[in-house]
């Protein structure tokens, strides 16, 4: 039967009773049926709380601006399906996607695979046939039982450790380190971006019998010196950079950017990536819905940011570009979000929040009134109104917003997702 894109995604969906099902067996049986391919002579997998999806671009960019070719593998997507695979910089095209799920389901037999599964599998399979240098995986949940995991990386990173996913992965910071700590491997590096991470993550990277290396204690970002106003990396053994500040907005992307240049380094002699290659990709890299601007008057930002600890990250930019009117907040969130800490991160510099339902989006979708429940216990003077999508809300947040004010949509892939597709 001759399937178009959609129709494959949607007999994924159907294959497996169950949208998240950690566990490594089920993938690893077709994987190994399809001759246990590798994707690329040289893996990088990254997995982490937040930071994920910039650091994968910034790395993808260091190497591309070195001549490395490379492929990655990201999720969730925010238009199209075809964004998860990249190879060469190139989304992966339907038609090459559609041969890779039908060579895939030809090896599962009766081995049910999630939508999730049938990606992972079809990102290693398009990346083996590719002639790749190398590969940036991002993992998908957690780590220890993530699909990507089937791969062993010849570098591991962990970009930061917070909650979120905390019915799959632990109630704890510890406990969703061990888990992420997962895909480390004994005798690699593994490099950690946070500067306190759980002391979860640490012991059981070291169990693990990796390599680690720390930011604050193995490498750094340091202010820049220059007239440039840039920053500095420092690495234990005396390599050093100076280097512009990363086009990505927020002052946490300078963390991802020393936090790739980093796993880069922990290659060694492998790859040879020298300062103008990083220089190229910090001044060119942009990820779509990170503090993505689509709007001048009034400034308008799109961020994916979706649990407490992106939140914060939120906040410190808007503390650090000051808004001179106001601040309007279109929100969303899927149900098994910590709402109540988004709310809290982002305290009262929001002049006005539009929640946005998105149970019409997805069954996970949070309703506007339990948005609105948890921001009237967080924040319960808060100026608020409700919306049933995110279309009326982000309208009347612009039919509000002043030239000088900000509108900010953020919360969800759902909300980013909704609002690239009618800012195009």
């Amino acid at each position: 039967m001759i399937r178009t894109l959609s129709e494959w995604l949607s007999y994924q969906e159907r294959t497996h009773p169950r949208d998240i099902e950690l566990g490594l067996d089920r993938v690893r049986s077709v994987w190994e049926a399809m001759g246990s391919p590798r994707p690329a002579p040289i893996v990088v997998t990254v997995g982490g709380t937040n930071g994920k999806g910039s650091t994968v671009a910034l790395l993808e960019g260091m190497f591309r601006a070195a001549g490395y070719r490379t492929g990655c593998y990201t999720s969730p997507h925010l238009l199209r399906y075809n964004e998860r695979v990249r190879i060469d910089s190139d989304d992966a095209s339907d038609d090459a996607l559609i041969a890779s799920f039908e060579r895939i389901d030809a090896a599962r037999g009766a081995t049910p695979q999630t939508y999730f599964e049938f990606g992972t599998l079809a990102a290693i399979d398009l990346m083996a046939r590719a002639s790749l240098d190398v590969a940036i995986l991002e993992v998908g949940l957690g780590g220890r039982l993530d699909a990507v995991n089937i791969v062993d990386a010849d570098v591991a990173v962990v970009t930061t450790v917070d909650l979120d996913h905390q019915d799959w992965l632990g109630s704890d910071r510890d406990a969703i380190g061990r888990e992420k700590a997962g895909i480390a491997r004994a005798g690699r590096p593994v490099v950690v971006g946070e500067r306190e991470p759980p002391e979860g993550l640490i012991d059981a990277l070291r169990s693990i019998g990796a390599t680690v290396v720390r930011a604050g204690v193995d490498f750094m970002a340091e202010p820049g010196t220059g007239a440039d106003a840039g920053w500095r990396w420092v690495h234990r053994d005396g390599t050093a950079f100076d280097l512009p500040r990363p086009a990505l907005d927020a002052p946490v992307q300078v963390t991802n950017a020393a936090t790739a240049i980093a796993a880069i380094h922990a290659l060694g002699p492998r790859v040879a990536v020298p300062r103008p290659a990083l220089v190229a990709a910090l001044s060119q890299v942009r990820v779509a819905g990170r503090l993505q601007r689509i709007a001048t008057h009034p400034r308008t930002l799109v961020d994916v940011g979706h649990n407490p600890q992106a939140a914060r990250a939120l906040a410190a930019w808007l503390d650090a570009e000051p808004a001179s009117g106001r601040i309007f907040a279109v929100y969303g969130a899927l149900a098994d979000k910590d709402v109540a800490g988004v709310i809290e991160a982002m305290g009262r510099r929001i002049d006005h929040w539009f929640l946005a339902g998105l149970d019409g989006d997805t069954p996970r979708g949070l309703p506007a009134t339990a948005l609105a429940d948890a921001l009237g216990k967080v924040v319960p003077d808060a100026p608020f109104a409700t919306y049933g999508d995110v279309a009326a809300a982000w309208a009347a947040a612009r039919a509000e917003a002043g030239d000088a004010d900000t509108v900010l949509l953020f919360g969800s892939f759902f909300v980013a997702g909704a609002a690239l597709s009618t800012a195009m």
